[in-house]
């Protein structure tokens, strides 16, 4: 028995999550995926891929405080084991580096959780409508 099945284009998932980290279309690698800080643009200005499907949600936030997180705690042990500074100077340093970093991190998760969802044709990406 022959089973016909419709041949979606391939899209590679490094390849786009390497794009939208990037900030870039995951389609062109060209065209800017974000049109501010987190919004997504409804469509690509140099290839028409639409990105209006995307649904990030609360993804990108969750996955920076993990990575935040786990990242800050340990340096946060260590250099209060290794020096003991004072808190009110431990704590400054340490927020400042948790707000740079969450800033770094959040537009990239987003445009890497944006190209995965489009990479596995997932909420409306790739419909032939």
């Amino acid at each position: 028995m022959v089973y016909e099945t419709s041949a979606a284009p391939e899209r590679p998932t490094w390849q786009s999550l390497r794009r939208g980290w990037r900030r870039r279309c995951p389609g062109c690698g060209q065209g800017p995926l974000l049109t501010g800080y987190l919004t997504v643009r409804a469509a690509c200005p140099v290839c028409r891929e639409e990105l209006h499907h995307h649904r990030a949600d609360d993804g990108p936030a969750y996955l920076t405080m993990l990575i935040v997180g786990h990242l800050m705690a340990p340096l946060l042990l260590f250099a209060f084991m290794r020096w003991q500074p004072e808190p009110l100077v431990l704590f400054s340093i340490f927020a400042v580096g948790c707000v740079a970093l969450s800033l770094y991190l959040l537009p990239r998760l987003k445009g890497a959780i944006v190209a995965f969802q489009w990479s596995r044709f997932m909420h409306g990406f790739g419909d032939e409508a």
